[in-house]
């Protein structure tokens, strides 16, 4: 069985189906639980990757930092993300866990959850129907009431604000990785909506310069060559937005030799495209003669139905920001176009002329739907993302107001070290008198808060 061998066309929906583990256990909703052993060794291959991860779980498991923490978390499901929610059970949290994507789900790896014993409700697949209902199924449940919010999108976050306020109002704490996300609790802190303190993990040095950066320089090219066999040498890509995303994509597909185009509204990130060898262009000017569009803006609107209507037969487009908005996917369910899925996750987007565009996972995050990401990135994330739980969740009532708020830096710094010893890397240390000509602790942090990597 294939790694993304499981079928997402089942013919029986999985809320209709009566599932339970080899416990007796029926509180979640997966596709197959009988896959629980291939996805238990999804969960182990990725562990021996995420060193960090499993540093922090060995390191906190016997004080229990979360010990009565009730944490919501909405994130993609596959076993990278399995080895955060095993970290924080071991920690001492309860957890209810969905998908923040209906296509990035691993369906072995949500059986091997619910088979021990979490109630995951999540397939791959979902309808928009099915995806509300698997967080509503987490956030509403019997005898359970939240106290934490995981989010990646900030969808657990929306849904119990508008759905369930009174059981919101009781949260301590929410913690957010998606630049989708904290957007969003942004507006809602400017709004007077935010009743709870927010981490924003998206902004935190160990998920930016990271995640953003090295995951997606090395998913890229994994999601482009495992949907569609694309050779890149000699390619024209257009890659929309040059921020840590829309880097790591230029980086790997000017190292395979495509000769790279950029699309930016800041000057400052065009300028850093133009002295990293980029040309600088408006999507208008490139788009009938590029092989390849990427987007990584955040925003929404950027790739248009005219842009399609007059890319070259065979162009390939694909997204690599959080959210689905950033190419108008939706302006091409029309009568006049067909459409022909000629691989999981491919899509031929065919005009009445014969020109046909290639569409990766109908516009959602590429290297989540068509690939997979790198464990080790994913670890630094993770471990991030438990320190910020840890901090809310343990935080005295008055340290932090209902706003939104980056991760200390001692903790990124923490986080980072967690991980050095897999390169063998001895860090340097200051002695007393560098220490006080510098004007730092010899233990850190050891840049200011603006410093910017």
């Amino acid at each position: 069985m294939s790694r993304w061998s499981s079928s997402s066309e089942d013919e029986v929906s999985p809320r209709e189906k009566q599932q339970k583990n080899s416990k007796d256990f029926s509180d979640f909703c997966v596709r197959n639980i009988n896959q629980h052993a291939f996805g238990r060794r999804e969960i182990e291959i990725a562990e021996q990757e995420m060193p960090g991860i499993v540093a922090l779980r060995t390191r906190a498991s016997e004080d229990k930092p979360l010990k009565n923490a009730k944490i919501v978390g909405c994130t993609h499901i596959n076993a990278q993300t399995a080895v955060l929610i095993e970290t924080l059970v071991a920690l001492g949290a309860s957890v209810r866990w969905a998908a923040c994507n209906i296509y990035s789900t691993q369906n072995e790896v949500a059986a091997a959850l619910a088979e021990n014993g979490y109630s995951v409700f999540a397939w791959r697949g979902e309808t928009e129907e099915d995806f509300w209902w698997c967080i509503d199924r987490c956030i509403a449940a019997e005898g359970w009431q939240p106290n934490m919010i995981l989010d990646d999108g900030g969808d657990a976050t929306h849904l119990m604000l508008k759905k369930h306020p009174a059981a919101f109002k009781a949260i301590k704490g929410i913690v957010e990785e998606s630049v989708t996300g904290v957007h969003r609790l942004y507006q809602l802190s400017k709004a007077g909506k935010l009743s709870v303190p927010a981490m924003n993990v998206n902004d935190s040095v160990t998920k930016t310069k990271f995640d953003n950066l090295y995951s997606c320089r090395e998913s890229i090219i994994d999601a482009l060559k495992r949907s569609t066999d694309l050779m890149f040498g000699g390619k024209q890509a257009v890659v929309c937005g040059y921020g840590e995303v829309g880097k790591g994509c230029c980086q790997a597909l000017r190292a395979l030799g495509c000769v790279v185009y950029v699309t930016e509204i800041d000057p400052i990130c065009a300028l850093q495209a133009s002295m990293d060898g980029c040309r600088v262009v408006k999507l208008n000017e490139v788009i009938r003669n590029v092989d390849l569009v990427i987007t990584a803006t955040g925003n929404k609107g950027v790739v248009t139905r005219e842009h399609m209507e007059r890319m070259k037969n065979g162009c390939v487009v694909c997204n690599m920001g959080h959210s689905n908005t950033e190419i108008d996917v939706h302006s091409l369910r029309t009568p006049d176009l067909v459409w022909e899925r000629v691989r999981s996750q491919v899509d031929h987007v065919i005009w009445e002329n014969g020109k046909r565009i290639v569409l990766l996972a109908e516009g959602r995050l590429a290297n989540l739907s068509c690939s997979s990401l790198p464990s080790f990135v994913v670890s630094i994330t993770a471990a991030t993302q438990a320190l910020a739980l840890i901090e809310l969740f343990n935080a005295p009532p008055n340290r932090y107001k209902a706003d939104v708020y980056l991760l200390p830096k001692k903790m990124d710094e923490y986080v980072a070290s967690l991980h050095l010893p897999t390169f063998d890397a001895h860090l340097t240390e200051l002695t007393d008198d560098q220490a006080k000509y510098l004007g730092l602790n010899k233990v850190g942090p050891f840049k200011p808060n603006y410093y910017r990597y």
